[in-house]
């Protein structure tokens, strides 16, 4: 049994990780613990506010007593907002506080990317303007080059929770450029879960969206390797051809 524990804040598209958990193998556990979300806004302050340290400390005890082996701070734009040493240093002392190797989705974006031989992305957020600029950063300073990159001005997670199948294929396609290895959904708020197959056959190439590489990020960290059909190419058996075209270097759990 392998037990990846999630903080996810507030509640939105949560559900997808129970979605994620039936495509994978049988003793992959997902428990999912919800943070206080303070104030549901798309903007700086209250997105730094969030990811405070005690925020996310709340939820460790009950994570640890489901056997998880790895913690993810299930939220993008609540770790991007930081910058790169402020990201680093939230999942330092999540670490320390549960106890157990912890990350957060965007540096799940970076490990996944890197996973797919992926350099050059495009960004297709439901985010304002101002917070994804923040996550385009986010991606350059981790050596992933950003293309192209649309905002939908999007202010509220719950609005986000919303979308359904069509609205979430539109932003794919719109957020595309050619010259993009992938295409980046961050958000974590965004039900994709149900789309993977149907993102990867339209745009033709790999598509990483936020809660699919939270649980990739989770087993990674517990060292674990999973595959399953549905969960785009990131999660494509090696040496067999994903929907998008890519398979992964070396599965779910690179070095």
């Amino acid at each position: 049994m392998t037990t990846v524990g999630l903080l996810y804040p507030g509640h939105s598209a949560e559900d997808d990780y129970p979605r994620i958990g039936f495509l994978l193998d049988s003793d992959i556990r997902l428990p999912v613990f919800h943070t206080d979300i303070g104030e549901d806004a798309h903007r700086e302050d209250a997105l730094v506010e969030m990811g405070a340290a005690d925020r996310l400390a709340a939820g460790v005890e009950e994570l640890r007593l489901a056997g998880a082996e790895s913690v993810v701070w299930a939220c993008t734009s609540g770790s991007f907002v930081r910058g790169r040493d402020g990201a680093r240093r939230q999942v330092r002392e999540l670490a320390r506080a549960a106890g157990l190797p912890a990350s957060s989705t965007s540096f799940a974006f970076v490990h996944a990317a890197e996973a797919l031989g992926v350099s050059r992305v495009a960004v297709a957020a439901t985010y304002p303007g101002d917070v994804t600029v923040f996550f385009e950063k986010f991606l350059e300073s981790a050596g992933v080059e950003v293309v192209a990159a649309r905002a939908s001005g999007i202010i509220t997670a719950a609005e986000v929770g919303t979308w359904e199948r069509e609205r979430v294929l539109e932003l794919a396609a719109a957020g595309d450029d050619p010259r993009a290895e992938a295409v980046l959904l961050p958000d974590t708020a965004l039900h994709t879960a149900a789309h993977l197959r149907e993102l990867e056959e339209t745009l033709g190439k790999p598509v990483l969206t936020a809660n699919q590489v939270t649980v990739w990020e989770g087993l990674r960290l517990a060292g674990r390797r999973a595959w399953a059909d549905g969960l785009g190419a990131l999660f494509a058996r090696p040496g067999r051809a994903p929907e998008g075209g890519r398979t992964p270097r070396s599965g779910a759990a690179p070095e």
